[in-house]
């Protein structure tokens, strides 16, 4: 398995932005797709995002079409997921995750079999 850590949540206002970023200290991470994925209380996960392992290819959920940009910093190698216009309804608990690079991109639960820590996203005035 793939250790993961996302970094980059906190509180912000509605309407305003954060950035997530996803690492892995061991692993180089355009061997995987890589998916964020979020979990808010009395609710079940729900995929946001992923992104494909060599050929940058991108998918969104339509809750975040249009306000979340998910991409690579092979540099750094890092996955991150770029959030404007925040609604308050983005609130959760946000994991990032790894799936074999060789699969379908997606962002079914079953395939992502390394996940992060979680980090905390809080949307509110």
């Amino acid at each position: 398995q793939v250790q993961l850590v996302e970094s980059g949540g906190g509180l912000v206002q509605p309407g305003g932005s954060l950035r997530l970023s996803c690492s892995a200290p061991r692993f180089t991470l355009d061997y995987y797709i890589i998916g964020w994925f979020r979990h808010a209380p009395g609710q079940e996960r729900e995929g946001v995002s992923c992104i494909s392992g060599r050929d940058n290819k991108t998918y969104y959920a339509d809750s975040v079409k249009g306000r979340f940009t998910i991409s690579r910093d092979n540099a750094k190698n890092t996955v991150d997921l770029q959030m404007n216009s925040l609604k308050p309804e983005d609130t959760a608990v946000y994991y990032c995750a790894a799936a074999p690079g060789y699969l379908g991109l997606g962002l079914s639960l079953s395939p992502y079999n390394s996940w992060g820590q979680g980090t905390q996203v809080t949307v509110s005035s």
